[in-house]
């Protein structure tokens, strides 16, 4: 078997040695039209975002395009200007911001069509919900905080984020969750600003209630969801609503799932608050923050306008946004 053993290890050492071709067309285009986006918008939501790196890694069926990034690593070959490629290791599902090649955090995304997001538009949307969680990942004492919470009971990864024990089957948490979820709907949907005062008091005061039944770890880790990925889907919406009037360049216009972004800015939140009223936190588990998380901060534009400055004075919690 040796002489079968030996030619089959050289093609193994040249196929991981091949030059990589550059993104496709239609890849690119959609890199791109992000790095368009992005500075059109951003500070609009939240004043300082555009100074915040945004490093960025496609994730396609056999490759991974990494751009934007100061170091890129041996393992990446450069294909075209500022772009990087090496053989896919990510699954080609993926949606995540994190630390994969050190600072600064790389967004970390498959194509459309392997995500949920299906389509060019909603996923760039979806991208822009990542960069925010880069601008988060920026603060200067944010590992600090995440490591004062004292819930990752030794684990380095970070997978305790994912997977961290908080009580969602309790039948008892699953039922106040329920009545808090409808409390808030009841306030958001309210337009008369007369009738929606006492509808957003009656949700503080259950609010209060709510988080008091928590033990102090699983409540610390409720707050830095709902901080971390409500606060981020809340981004989501509002930079599909500040992209309404934005005008595509032509190559991603053309792009076959291209849906215009007046269309697509026209159902954000409902789309958001529709999931919320229909989420069942024992199936969902912690998907339910993203929804719960972001109609909490559209609650926050109402009653406390200023709370996005107060936002990065407090992190990992929500808590201390919400009024007395």
């Amino acid at each position: 078997m040796r002489f079968l053993i030996t030619p089959l290890l050289l093609s193994a050492v040249l196929f991981a040695q091949a030059p990589l071709k550059p993104p496709s067309a239609d890849d690119a285009a959609r890199i791109a039209e992000f790095y368009r986006l992005a500075p059109e918008i951003e500070d609009k939501i939240w004043p300082g975002w555009s100074k915040v790196p945004a490093p960025l890694v496609l994730i396609t069926s056999d490759a991974e395009y990494l751009t934007r990034f100061p170091e890129p690593p041996k393992e990446f070959q450069k294909v075209g200007d500022d772009v990087y490629a090496r053989p896919r290791q990510f699954q080609t599902d993926l949606q995540a911001t994190f630390p994969a090649f050190g600072f600064p955090p790389v967004i970390v995304i498959g194509e459309p069509a392997n995500t949920s997001s299906k389509t060019s538009t909603p996923w760039l949307i979806v991208v822009m919900h990542e960069h925010f969680h880069q601008m988060q990942w920026a603060q200067p004492d944010y590992l600090k905080a995440i490591n004062d919470l004292g819930l990752s009971k030794g684990d380095t990864t970070g997978m305790w984020m994912l997977n961290y024990p908080f009580p969602y089957d309790v039948p008892e948490i699953a039922e106040a969750f329920n009545h808090l979820r409808d409390t808030l709907l009841a306030a958001l949907y309210e337009v008369d600003q007369q009738k929606f005062a006492p509808l957003a008091k009656a949700y503080l005061k259950e609010r209060k209630m709510f988080f008091a039944q928590f033990l102090p770890g699983d409540r610390k880790y409720l707050s830095f969801q709902l901080w971390q990925e409500g606060v981020a889907r809340y981004t989501q919406i509002k930079a599909a609503e500040a992209a309404a009037d934005y005008q595509p360049s032509p190559l991603f216009a053309a792009l076959p799932d291209y849906t215009p972004f007046s269309t697509y800015a026209l159902t954000a939140r409902s789309r958001t608050l529709d999931e919320l009223k229909h989420i069942d936190i024992t199936q969902a588990k912690r998907e339910v923050f993203y929804s719960f998380g972001a109609a909490e901060a559209l609650l926050l534009d109402r009653i406390n306008p200023d709370w996005k400055t107060q936002y990065w004075q407090h992190l990992l919690t929500t808590e201390p946004l919400f009024p007395k």
